[in-house]
């Protein structure tokens, strides 16, 4: 079992796009901001690609990061990253992108981190996108081993004072065997809100946004095992020593 909230002081949450986080787990996000979680948020893209409009696509990636900013703020986080130099439906999972999310836990030093599941659930085929499974798979090598161990990227110490740092728990989202419910009741508003600030990608859904994603938490809450009526994010937890 993951450790109560309030025993973590710092988390870092990593997407591959904008509005991967709010779809994903904002609830779940809320509630750690409630219990005095410092959340970092780390996007490895800014979503070029995404839109229902012609925008001109050198306009959407600036569109996008403001869009992520204004909905992290929504949940309480104030601490947004991008990485620089990855392609929107280009990512793959390299060595220099598991340095670069190496770098940013060293700068965070999260007891908690929580990131896309890197293995491809076909009951929920859209959250298994490509960028989203490389993006985890990065990830979970930057947990393990690469941001624990000092002689992994030497340059990040000798270069930047970035001294090793360890994760102790992993949330993974999307993942086919989730089976940790977060209760996400009493913060499902201010997901929903964060989701509107994305006028890009959920604007022309209107009221059907908050039907779909209440549906998915209903079920995502019945399979948790949680009295009915509430609604749940759900994970697989990892615990590393």
């Amino acid at each position: 079992m993951p450790k109560p909230d309030n025993d973590i002081e710092r988390a870092l949450v990593v997407g591959a796009h904008p509005d991967d986080i709010d779809f994903g787990c904002a609830g779940t996000v809320a509630t750690w901001v409630d219990a005095g979680v410092e959340v970092t948020y780390l996007l490895v893209t800014r979503g070029d690609q995404g839109g229902f409009d012609d925008t001109p696509r050198e306009e959407v990636g600036p569109i996008r990061e403001q869009e992520q900013r204004a909905a992290a703020a929504a949940v309480g986080v104030h601490d947004v990253r991008f990485l620089d130099g990855y392609r929107d439906g280009w990512v793959e999972p390299t060595r220099e992108l598991e340095r670069d999310i190496s770098r940013v836990i060293r700068q965070v030093r999260p007891q908690r981190m929580l990131i896309q599941s890197p293995e491809r659930n076909y009951e929920r085929l859209p959250a298994s996108h490509s960028d989203h499974l490389a993006t985890g798979e990065a990830a979970i090598r930057a947990i393990y081993p690469s941001a624990r161990n000092p002689f992994a990227w030497p340059e990040l110490l000798k270069d930047e004072g970035l001294e090793p740092w360890v994760v102790n728990e992993v949330f993974i989202v999307a993942h086919p065997h989730a089976d940790h419910p977060v209760d996400v009741t009493d913060t499902f508003e201010r997901k929903i809100a964060a989701l509107r600030e994305h006028k890009s990608q959920t604007a022309h859904m209107g009221d059907e946004l908050e039907t779909m994603v209440r549906d998915w938490l209903t079920r995502n809450a019945a399979l948790g095992g949680l009295p009915d009526g509430r609604l749940a994010e759900i994970f697989t937890v990892t615990e590393l020593a």
